[in-house]
């Protein structure tokens, strides 16, 4: 029996001259990454189902349900799908106005969820003044006011902190403190914790977090259960998890991800 690979088509978005393009792609029997890319127009990457990993320059970020990655223009990526998943791309001529200027997640309403779907569905070289441009234009304007989420983990370039950063990320449940950190990296404890927050913006504790709350979402959207995930993350308990969870995103995981159904 094949197995079936993920279908991305040779879609090239700086080919066409309109500002708004967009792709609708699937995933196949086991997850796929694209090769670092960048493009001329902007992107906003949505998980219809499963769910999407970016790369993009110097942090991961997670696609969780509604809710999208923007990708600035020529700001080198990488997007690695789910098996199965359901994706929609948007394309954006960076000439847009109101658009971020530095990559981030945006949440997205059921309207533009919708607009989202629809647009996927029609001719993407359409005229200007056609049924489809107006459209792009609702489209645009909503998401111009959509909020933003933090659901991303930054890797700095520092080569100690991009050794830690690739270290968490192979082995999440690792729960050494700042301390062990900074002995195994030869530093102090404190030039570690200053030089994370210096990089990050984040304490050691919160940057660490950021990756659990990354690597949680991606693993409740594929089906896992709470227990499993505790366990994966290295927590004491689910109880503890539940409270890391909640305290971050306002809700326990399984009301978060009914909410976001």
């Amino acid at each position: 029996m094949h197995s079936k690979p993920p279908v991305f088509t040779d879609f090239h978005s700086d080919s066409y001259p309109q500002k708004v393009v967009s792709l609708r792609a699937t995933g196949g029997d086991r997850e796929a990454e694209t090769p670092f890319h960048q493009h001329h127009k902007c992107q906003l990457v949505m998980a219809l189902s499963g769910f999407v990993k970016c790369k993009i320059a110097d942090a991961i970020w997670m696609v969780p349900p509604n809710c999208a990655v923007w990708i600035p223009s020529q700001v080198p990526h990488s997007n690695k799908i789910s098996s199965n998943a359901e994706v929609c791309m948007l394309f954006i001529d960076p000439d847009v106005e109101g658009m971020p200027d530095k990559s981030c997640t945006l949440s997205v309403s059921p309207l533009v969820r919708e607009l989202i779907i629809y647009l996927c569905e029609q001719e993407q070289r359409y005229l200007a003044d056609s049924p489809t441009a107006k459209l792009v234009d609702v489209l645009i304007e909503q998401l111009q006011s959509m909020p933003t989420e933090h659901f991303d983990f930054p890797i700095p370039a520092e080569p100690r902190l991009n050794a830690i950063a690739s270290q968490l990320m192979a082995t999440p449940a690792d729960r050494r403190g700042v301390g062990e950190w900074a002995k195994q990296h030869a530093m102090s404890e404190r030039t570690l914790a200053r030089l994370v927050k210096q990089k990050t913006g984040l304490t050691f504790g919160r940057w660490r977090g950021q990756l659990h709350l990354v690597l949680a979402l991606q693993k409740l959207t594929t089906g896992d259960s709470v227990q499993r995930i505790a366990d994966e993350l290295g927590y004491e308990s689910v109880g503890a998890f539940i409270t890391f969870f909640k305290k971050t995103l306002g809700q326990p995981p399984k009301q978060y991800m009914k909410q976001k159904d």
